[in-house]
């Protein structure tokens, strides 16, 4: 029998060894990252995060001296970081594995997931104060509708520490704040009593189609209206491979990809125009969907396609009647619904607009007017801004 002994200055020997071969393979790895990334052809967009890459910041003595250069170099440097895409993933599967299911404040469930920064949502009252001006000066009607996120109807998927400030408070409180003259849609309790249906996206914050129906069929009856009936629709499967904005920013693909889906009712009223206006009042043709983006980036905006600033709509409905609807991107799937409805439906995104709100559609012409919007753009200065008035 052989027996080898070592002494402790032969075991101190192997470990300082392998810590030093440890570090020169790591300092290797960094550097050839490094050299990767500098090498590497640069982006000035990632596809799968859906956003515009960090450009490499301007040297100046100003930004030298207030540090933003250096803060600019480091956004830069983590934007167009070698394979970063596939680093975010591999980071994500690992945090969810390991237990620690937050990924750049995203919480990966079982099935789905969330939105965890909701709570940390403090509502500015911005868009208090321009609904009641609007409201204010308005002849006709208004109605708004506040949508809740994901997260805000499946809230108790999330850990407790995460709910101190629920969407139901947010929402409730934003209507206690909005003039009475102002009628409130109760979106909330609407989309909360049936989230045992495929109301929600998994890998985005936004309702489906489906949860933009079941809300629809209030509000259309608010609007003095009988709903369509979901057996009228013929429901057609448009890609089963949409992840929204909430794999964008953790890339993690273990959760079920989503359904986009259309809702048409063939014996219906029919859209005959479908116009869309830029900043700049130049006029085109446009669709209500937009197959194009179904093949390409955020397959959401296959709903109305490309963002514009105004969309005019004109359907079959014998009825004269006209509605202003004020809106993002949660309206998006929601205003095929309305064309049973209106003679003419003018769609205005405030995001994508400049100036006042009267530059892009006069308000006398409508005697009622949605604004919905999603709780999320609740503080959005472009969204809610005071030159909308003005």
């Amino acid at each position: 029998m052989l027996i080898l002994c070592f002494s402790d200055c032969e075991v101190i020997s192997v470990k300082e060894m392998l810590k030093k071969l440890t570090a020169v393979l790591l300092l290797g790895f960094m550097l050839s990252v490094a050299l990767a990334t500098a090498l590497s052809n640069k982006k000035t967009r990632s596809d799968e995060e859906n956003r515009e890459l960090e450009s490499f910041p301007k040297f100046t003595l100003s930004s030298v001296t207030d540090g933003s250069f250096f803060s600019g170099l480091e956004s830069y440097a983590s934007d167009h970081l070698f394979k970063r895409s596939k680093w975010l993933s591999v980071k994500s599967h690992i945090s969810r594995e390991t237990g620690e299911n937050l990924v750049n404040g995203v919480f990966i469930g079982e099935d789905s997931l969330l939105d965890a920064e909701m709570s940390d949502r403090e509502i500015n009252g911005k868009a208090v104060e321009i609904i009641n001006a609007f409201a204010d000066s308005y002849k006709g009607t208004v109605y708004v509708a506040v949508i809740p996120t994901s997260s805000g109807v499946y809230g108790d998927k999330l850990p407790a520490y995460l709910l101190e400030n629920p969407e139901s408070r947010q929402i409730s409180g934003l209507y206690g704040r909005i003039s009475d003259d102002v009628r409130k849609i109760d979106a909330y309790n609407i989309l909360k009593m049936l989230n045992d249906n495929y109301i929600y996206f998994r890998n985005d914050t936004k309702w489906t189609s489906y949860g933009a129906y079941c809300v629809y069929r209030t509000v259309i009856q608010k609007l003095g209206f009988l709903p369509t009936p979901y057996d009228k629709y013929t429901i057609m499967h448009i890609t089963d491979k949409f992840r929204g904005n909430l794999y964008n920013r953790t890339l993690y693909t273990d959760t079920k990809s989503d359904l986009i889906d259309i809702y048409d009712y063939p014996n219906g009223e029919k859209v005959v125009s479908c116009v869309s206006s830029d900043k700049y009042g130049n006029k085109q043709k446009k669709e209500l969907y937009d197959m194009k983006m179904a093949e390409n980036g955020y397959m959401y905006d296959m709903y109305l396609g490309e963002p514009v600033p105004v969309i005019e709509i004109e359907t079959t409905v014998n009825n004269e009647k006209k509605l202003l609807v004020i809106k993002d991107s949660y309206a998006d799937c929601f205003i095929p619904f309305l064309t049973q409805h209106y003679n003419k439906i003018t769609v205005v995104s405030p995001e994508f607009t400049d100036g006042k709100l009267s530059d892009y559609a006069d308000l006398d012409d409508y005697e009622q007017t949605l604004i919905l919007f999603g709780i999320e753009n609740v503080n959005s200065e472009k969204l809610f801004r005071d030159e909308l008035l003005s």
